[in-house]
């Protein structure tokens, strides 16, 4: 069933306006597994005081707080992203400032009247529906040879964090990830990372691979974790099931965690990164 980019855009639009509070409490500001990046990030890109930065799908403002402190006061930052909860989170986090605006706006029809520095995007390019139509709106608002940086999770085998659940829950709720949903592992490799990147018009392309070990604890730590952050509509869908189907899908869960965890129980999952810098010549 063919489903129209604005009826997903709504529908994950109401997902993180759900979950952008509890995402930003366990994920953005942990500084632990994949968020060990948004430092590296900002560190290859390479950002100078005085510059212009956009920050696209900003989120809960964990990157725009970093960019602020390396602008600074001669600079300034803009967040843009589609959820108005996230946005309430970001400005709470971070200090009302001159030199930082947050922006209700979509990645692919976002414009400002100035050109940027820089312009970021992390964990955000497979959200995208035409991620084409993002990059090349990302393009416009750079400025000549202004910088681009983008971070992405790895390849799947190599991002087992996910997987170990969805291969699982899948064979129990097949609609578990709705029609329309873009392929979130299209850009888990260096050359579908940067090719997408590459016809998009930028050049001096480069992609390097980080590897950000992730511990979730025990497994029945990361079970309740699952079941305690996911979105309402996904719960819904595990409610319905029997309760021997949910023991079995536990244990399911449990078999494919195996080859993480160590003799003490405990859960170490191996969390692929690429970040990606190129330039708008």
């Amino acid at each position: 069933m063919r489903v129209k980019s604005s009826e997903y855009k709504k529908r994950n639009m109401g997902i993180w306006n759900e979950v952008a509070p509890r995402y930003h409490k366990r994920w953005a500001t942990a500084k632990r597994g994949p968020f060990q990046s948004t430092k590296k990030l900002i560190e290859l890109i390479d950002i100078k005081k005085g510059d212009h930065v956009l920050d696209v799908a900003s989120g809960t403002g964990v990157v725009t707080k970093l960019l602020k402190q390396k602008v600074g006061k001669t600079g300034y930052v803009i967040g843009v992203d589609t959820s108005t909860t996230a946005i309430k989170v970001a400005k709470k986090w971070n200090k009302k400032s001159q030199n930082l605006l947050f922006v209700n706006a979509d990645a692919e029809n976002f414009s400002f009247k100035e050109k940027f520095d820089v312009i970021t995007c992390q964990y955000a390019l497979f959200f995208f529906p035409n991620s084409q139509k993002a990059l090349k709106n990302i393009r416009n608002s750079l400025k000549k040879d202004g910088k681009l940086g983008i971070s992405v999770h790895g390849h799947p085998d190599r991002v087992p964090y996910f997987d170990s659940i969805f291969d699982a829950v899948t064979q129990f709720i097949p609609n578990y990830i709705p029609p329309g949903t873009p392929d979130f592992d299209r850009f888990g490799t260096k050359k579908q990372l940067k090719d997408e990147i590459k016809k998009a018009g930028f050049t001096k392309i480069k992609v390097n691979d980080y590897d950000f070990p992730y511990s979730p604890g025990t497994f029945e730590q990361y079970w309740r974790n699952y079941l305690k952050y996911i979105a309402k509509p996904i719960k819904e869908k595990l409610d319905k099931l029997e309760k021997s189907q949910r023991k079995e899908l536990k244990e399911m869960i449990r078999k494919n965690t195996k080859p993480y965890t160590k003799r003490n129980g405990i859960i170490q999952f191996p969390w692929e990164v690429l970040i990606l810098t190129a330039q708008n010549n």
